[in-house]
């Protein structure tokens, strides 16, 4: 059995394994209408989850795009224009956090 909270359209706001405050009834736990809760409940998950993964890897090409820069493989106006802008506005603003090492946890500077 699942307990739940629905919005004044019936709509599911919120399920859960035990009762909890201001739940408005329950629900079979093998009901399609649980069954698509949960599967919703998932894709949710997993969007934000690659959504964090593409920021993850906008810094990792970024710190890639400067390395490069730094060994003089590729210079900043071979790039585009737009891409020389938000370099230049990001590396501005890493700056004013007080650079790269800042912004690097202990954890991550172990990994190098």
């Amino acid at each position: 059995m699942l307990y739940v909270k629905r919005d004044a359209w019936g709509n599911l706001q919120q399920v859960e394994t035990t009762p909890f405050e201001g739940m408005d009834g329950e629900l079979l736990a093998d009901s399609q209408e649980a069954q698509a809760w949960y599967a919703n409940q998932t894709v949710e998950s997993s969007l934000l989850q690659l959504q964090q993964s593409d920021l993850d890897m906008i810094r990792v090409l970024e710190d890639l795009i400067t390395v490069l820069i730094r060994n003089g493989v590729v210079r900043i106006t071979d790039l585009p224009e737009a891409a020389q802008s938000k370099l230049v506005g990001r590396s501005k603003a890493r700056d004013a956090l007080g650079g790269l090492q800042r912004l690097i946890n202990d954890d991550e500077a172990k990994l190098i």
